[in-house]
């Protein structure tokens, strides 16, 4: 028995073995495909977390102080412009802008030639009056003259009294003389100046204390007294603090404005001080002894009231808080936090609740903002008790 056999082409052997090959390839694809997207799942049902970095305080129990804040401009306790009392020529300038002058001190003298030969007349003819008036009344008394007479003699004497003191008087205005204690504040004159009757001349300014006025609320009447201590600040002079007392209150509130007046006597020990400075005030009412302080840069204002963010276990965790006085870099919480939570004070932009945190500066000692933080009232008040009875 004869067998055939059947000789396969070569080319579709060849053909098998591509077609092998490219269904191999496309199973590889789909495995990688597969793995990367369950990767890419995995990756979605687990986000890797950034901690955000904060700065972090403790709540602390302290002082804090309720003040009404204001602000004014320094005057003068007493001004004065001195003008002059007679014409005449400037003769002599005694004393020059920034001298200190009391009352009563020469500050010019006039040329007073005219007004003292006016003296010296007035006194001659006062002289000659008097001495008829002597030689008649002996005539009078022994009815040797009318009584008309005599008394015409007497009015007479009288009125030359009255023209010699005005002479006397005039011949003193020669000499220009402070009003009241305090400094030269401007010169309005030269030597060899001829100057009329009301010129003026010097400008004296009494700057022990300084004073400035300001206008509050009613609504704030009864908070404010007399005696309070103040605490000042004034753009011009930087971060230095400054201290006075309230002098005295108005007991009227003006109709139109709604505000009565508050007159601050500042310490006349801060020469620093000067008439015209803008200044900021602060009036010291109220003090609570053992409040609980955070700092204001921790609160955060939203729609709802203010928020802080409390650090607790590595987390974020928003507190809603009540707040009470406010003095200076401290806020006083009156509900949201306790004594010793540490709470964010910066970092505190795109903070969510419940976030991761990475404390990089605890503020514990609150040495920096100590440093910010006024004076105390109290020793406000003590440094600046000074005498206010002088004061109208």
């Amino acid at each position: 028995m004869t067998r055939r056999v059947t000789a396969t082409p070569r080319w579709s052997w060849l053909a098998v073995l591509a077609m092998t090959a490219t269904l191999a390839a496309c199973s590889t694809d789909d495995t990688a495909v597969e793995e990367t997207a369950a990767a890419n799942e995995a990756a979605t049902d687990e986000p890797e977390t950034v901690p955000v970095p904060v700065e972090i305080t403790a709540a602390r129990r302290g002082e804090i102080y309720a003040a009404y804040a204001a602000t004014a401009t320094l005057e003068a306790f007493e001004e004065a412009t001195v003008v002059a009392k007679v014409e005449g020529e400037i003769a002599e300038i005694l004393v020059e802008e920034g001298d200190r002058v009391q009352a009563g001190q020469a500050l010019a003298r006039l040329d007073g030639d005219r007004l003292r030969l006016q003296r010296e007349q007035a006194r001659a003819n006062l002289a000659k009056a008097e001495r008829d008036y002597r030689r008649n009344i002996e005539l009078h008394e022994k009815g040797l003259i009318a009584a008309g007479a005599f008394e015409a003699l007497k009015y007479d004497l009288d009125a030359l009294k009255a023209a010699y003191d005005i002479a006397e008087l005039e011949y003193s205005y020669a000499v220009i003389k402070a009003p009241i204690d305090g400094v030269v504040a401007d010169r309005m004159i030269k030597t060899g100046n001829t100057i009329a009757v009301n010129t003026p001349t010097f400008h004296i300014a009494n700057l022990t204390p300084l004073i400035a006025d300001v206008f509050v609320p009613e609504r704030e009447f009864g908070k404010l007294a007399a005696g309070q201590p103040v605490i000042a600040s004034i753009d011009a002079l930087g971060n230095d603090v400054f201290r006075g007392l309230v002098a005295r209150i108005s007991p009227l509130v003006d109709a139109e404005t709604g505000t009565f007046k508050v007159t601050v006597e500042m310490d006349p020990a801060d020469r620093a001080l000067k008439p015209g400075m803008f200044t900021r005030l602060n009036i010291v009412f109220d003090t609570r002894d053992d409040a609980l302080l955070i700092p204001r840069n921790a609160i955060v204002e939203t729609e709802l009231g203010d928020t802080v963010f409390v650090v607790r276990d590595g987390k974020a965790e928003r507190h809603a808080i009540r707040t009470g006085f406010a003095w200076g870099q401290d806020v006083e919480v009156v509900d949201g936090v306790a004594a010793g939570d540490r709470v964010v004070t910066l970092g505190l932009s795109g903070l969510r609740d419940g976030a991761d945190v990475d404390v990089i500066d605890d503020e514990d000692d609150r040495s920096d903002l100590a440093a910010d933080r006024p004076a105390p009232p109290e020793a406000a008040a003590e440094s600046a008790s000074f005498d206010t009875t002088n004061i109208g």
